[in-house]
């Protein structure tokens, strides 16, 4: 049976905290994402295991917040393959993931990157990326508190943010496919178009995915350009 041998993010979290005031945030994988990764020679059965996962992952992320955590993300792009699995008990399996926090929760639902599988498979889904319809009821009607989702050049269609009603949502303006560094212009349209379907104060500009792939110089310009286009989209909207 799975069980920690002890802390896992503490160094970084306590390293973090200690030296800024600002709001922190720490991301997890999800328990769906880690068993679409991992064998299985104990539980023979995904589900068991899922819930195995999260329960170490909830230990990890209560003493995260102990550790002055402010928000606490799990990353689960195995939501966009299996989408009847993730309604039917992926979002039940963050859940307990996530049980007990009083720390703000997110779930980032990411179509991922960098390995030409993805590619191909990204190419395969056609104009519309409507994987999210399927999922956001659940996570609608689930315990956390916010989510985020890729919608600049991702072919996602911005209405579907309205299933997420009553939720934050962190809306993806930045391709982290591309180095092209977007203008505050472009950022600013997406936003726009996505608060026709988000209430502004519950609308969260970031960028698609991760930055860490990137030449630091290209990360740096890009996350310019999202605080630029943000308070160009202030000015617009408020």
């Amino acid at each position: 049976p799975l069980k920690l041998k002890g802390r896992v993010h503490a160094f970084e979290a306590q390293l973090a905290r200690a030296h800024t005031k600002r709001k922190l945030k720490f991301t997890l994988p999800g328990p769906m994402t880690i068993i679409d990764t991992v064998a299985d020679q104990f539980y023979g059965d995904k589900v068991k295991m899922a819930f195995a996962f999260a329960e170490l992952l909830n230990q990890e992320a209560l003493a995260l917040q102990a550790d002055g955590v402010d928000i606490i993300q799990f990353d689960e792009p195995a939501f966009n393959a299996y989408m009847k699995d993730a309604a039917d008990w992926g979002v039940k399996a963050l859940e307990r993931a996530a049980q007990g926090l009083t720390c703000t929760t997110a779930v980032h639902i990411c179509y991922g990157y960098g390995i030409q599988a993805n590619v191909d498979w990204k190419k395969s889904l056609g104009e519309e990326w409507r994987q999210y319809e399927q999922i956001f009821p659940a996570l609608a009607a689930s315990s956390i508190k916010q989510v985020s989702l890729e919608c600049y050049h991702s072919h996602v269609p911005p209405d579907l943010m309205k299933l997420l009603d009553g939720k934050d949502v962190m809306v993806g303006v930045i391709d982290v496919a591309s180095d092209e560094i977007e203008t505050p212009e472009q950022v600013a349209e997406t936003i726009g178009r996505a608060l026709q379907f988000v209430p502004k104060q519950r609308l969260f500009p970031c960028t698609n995915c991760g930055l860490a792939p990137m030449d630091r110089d290209v990360a740096m310009k890009k996350l310019q350009a999202l605080a630029q286009g943000a308070e160009l989209a202030r000015r617009r909207h408020a």
